[in-house]
């Protein structure tokens, strides 16, 4: 048996933890039976933005007749565009792997790890053992059983990274994060694309008002369809064959590709790891509980990332990392520990337009019974939105109506993840309010002008309502 002061399960986020534990002169298993970085290096974030990129290249030419510029594509090159995706992860693996290797009072156990008992790990031939765990496990895509599907064969963010050269049709199956990313990027290489969703809107854990906008953008380069469910795949003619339920009046329709993208969720790799054997429990879903602190049920087990199934964004786990590291390391009792603070948690969707949004939408501070003040404001309500023919661009912004404290905001649109962090800052200030903003200086014209805009527009949601009936 291998005895070590800390274990940490996966080499994503949860590297941070490990490399700071040895940094303190513990002695660490880092323990991951893939690829070092994990899932935002190797199949996540990082590969799928070099590609889109080229995605976004594309659109930004064609766009560029909106302001009297006529340019066309000539070529595309798939296989520079792939193998350029593929340089850049593997030249930063290499570079990990090599700083775990020469990390003094840290172990390297490349093998998939189980629980067995309290605090006891098989991993490959080896058992490991410590009184202090660190699960960052990570998830994998979800496979729904869908008749047909093993048989015909299909593409996940994983397998999709493989390709040699871009499919003429594409059926993707989900219309979320992954599904409306990579629908712009093969729709950009040419490939007709066909996206398939069980809700009634497109990425519709968004505001209302962008769901809209962006099912308008990209059914000008794909067919969108939604509120379907898909019940059947099969292979018919080397075509593979997609039968998918209309949720409005139950008929069934057939849509057919070359190929199939799933993008149908992530589930946890809990069942893989067995984390109940040492007392942890998980939800009804697989995800690993823990309380504010990111411990789990069991003493001196914590866990953060996608494991846990909250915000699966790796600069979320990055953070989750840190507010580990400090209450494992540095905490001596209970009251030095750090709670996890999620009220300003940022994300955003590289599709066309680009998406990102923070804290609370409109709807949802309503259902918790807030009132809030909502600020809108186009692109095209500013003089750079205007010069650049943003016709698709909006700024959403919400508001504590009593206490004048920034909920959230959404925005779609050129540079939406830029201006969406401003917003984050302006939500980690003592205030959470708007004052730097109307303080500041705002250099004109940009496009941050329409954040500024939108703020000066707030009214009450309700007064809205009013004007419409």
């Amino acid at each position: 048996m291998d005895k070590f002061d800390l274990i940490v399960i996966g080499s994503g986020a949860g590297m941070h933890v490990a490399f700071q534990a040895a940094e303190e002169g513990w002695s660490v298993a880092l323990v991951d039976q893939g690829p070092a970085g994990g899932t935002c290096l190797n199949n996540g974030c990082i590969p799928s933005k070099m590609l889109i990129h080229s995605a976004d290249v594309i659109r930004a030419i064609e766009d560029a007749r909106n302001v009297g510029v006529e340019a066309s594509v000539d070529r595309l090159d798939f296989t520079k565009i792939m193998s350029r995706m593929h340089n850049a992860v593997e030249k930063t693996r290499s570079e990990l792997e090599e700083a775990i290797e020469a990390k003094r009072g840290l172990a390297w156990c490349r093998e998939r790890a189980e629980f067995i008992s309290d605090y006891l790990l098989k991993a490959g031939d080896r058992t490991l053992t410590a009184p202090k765990i660190v699960i960052a496990s990570g998830a994998r895509p979800l496979v729904p059983p869908l008749p047909g599907l093993e048989a015909a064969g299909y593409l996940d963010n994983i397998s999709l990274l493989d390709l040699k050269e871009e499919p003429k049709s594409l059926i993707i199956i989900g219309a979320g994060y992954v599904g409306c990313e990579f629908g712009h990027f093969f729709s950009a290489m040419g490939t007709d694309v066909t996206l398939i969703g069980r809700s009634p809107r497109v990425l519709d854990n968004e505001d209302p008002e962008v769901c809209q906008i962006v099912r308008e953008a990209l059914s000008q380069h794909m067919q969108v369809i939604t509120s379907h469910e898909v019940v059947e795949v099969e292979l018919k003619r080397s075509k593979k064959v997609v039968s998918a339920r209309n949720l409005a009046d139950g008929k069934i329709h057939q849509f057919e590709a070359d190929e199939i993208l799933l993008a149908a969720g992530r589930r946890p790799n809990s069942d893989l790891l067995r984390p109940e054997r040492t007392g942890v429990e998980t939800d009804e879903h697989g995800w690993i509980k823990v309380d504010d602190y990111l411990e789990t049920t069991k003493k001196d087990i914590w866990a953060i990332g996608d494991a846990i199934g909250k915000h699966m964004f790796r600069h979320t786990a990055n953070y989750e990392s840190w507010v580990v590291s400090h209450n494992l390391l540095r905490a001596k009792k209970r009251d030095e520990m750090e709670k996890v603070d999620f009220h300003a948690v940022p994300h955003a969707v590289f599709t066309h337009p680009s998406i990102a949004g923070v804290g609370l939408k409109e709807d949802d501070a309503r259902a918790i019974g807030l009132k809030v003040l909502v600020g809108r404001a186009k692109y095209t309500d500013v003089a750079m939105g205007r010069a650049m023919a943003l016709e698709h661009g909006l700024a959403k912004l919400i508001l504590e109506e009593e206490t004048g404290r920034i909920l959230g905001a959404s925005v779609v649109g050129s540079m939406a993840p830029e201006l969406v962090q401003q917003i984050v800052y302006l939500m980690n200030t003592d205030d959470q309010d708007l004052t730097p903003v109307m303080r500041s200086q705002v250099i004109h014209p940009t496009i941050n002008e329409v954040l500024v805009r939108a703020f000066s527009e707030l009214e009450h949601p309700y007064h809205r309502e009013e004007q419409s009936h």
